[in-house]
């Protein structure tokens, strides 16, 4: 039997990150979680992933600056990172295309639309 997608979700809001666990393991994803950049590096140094689900307005560490970190590293080159935000703005999701992300969703997310990106992006 194949090994379910694991996927780190970052978001400082424990109520996003309670919806998101929600969302994503009644669609057979395994789900980890952290509530900023810092922590999801300190998670990431001991752990694998197959994709990391990052919101961008973050305390100590935004989603910006955890995707340039990821991508400074060969380990997180080529992990899948999606934005999950309320940002919709052209100029935020520039910068995250720059910084290295993958996808944009924007919240309120679907949890049928979201499983699918993950579905997606996940090798």
């Amino acid at each position: 039997m194949t090994q379910p997608t694991r996927i780190l979700t970052v978001d400082d809001s424990a109520s996003m990150r309670a919806l998101l666990l929600h969302a994503l393991t009644t669609q057979g994803f395994a789900v980890e979680q952290a509530e900023d950049g810092v922590a999801a590096l300190e998670w990431l140094a001991a752990h694998e992933v197959d994709v990391v689900i990052t919101d961008i307005n973050m305390p100590r560490l935004d989603g910006f600056g955890l995707i340039e970190k990821l991508r400074d590293t060969a380990r997180h080159a080529d992990r899948p990172i999606l934005v999950l935000t309320t940002e919709s703005s052209d100029e935020k999701k520039r910068r995250a295309r720059e910084a290295g992300a993958t996808g944009w969703i924007v919240k309120p997310f679907d949890a049928e639309k979201l499983a699918t990106a993950v579905r997606r992006v996940a090798h």
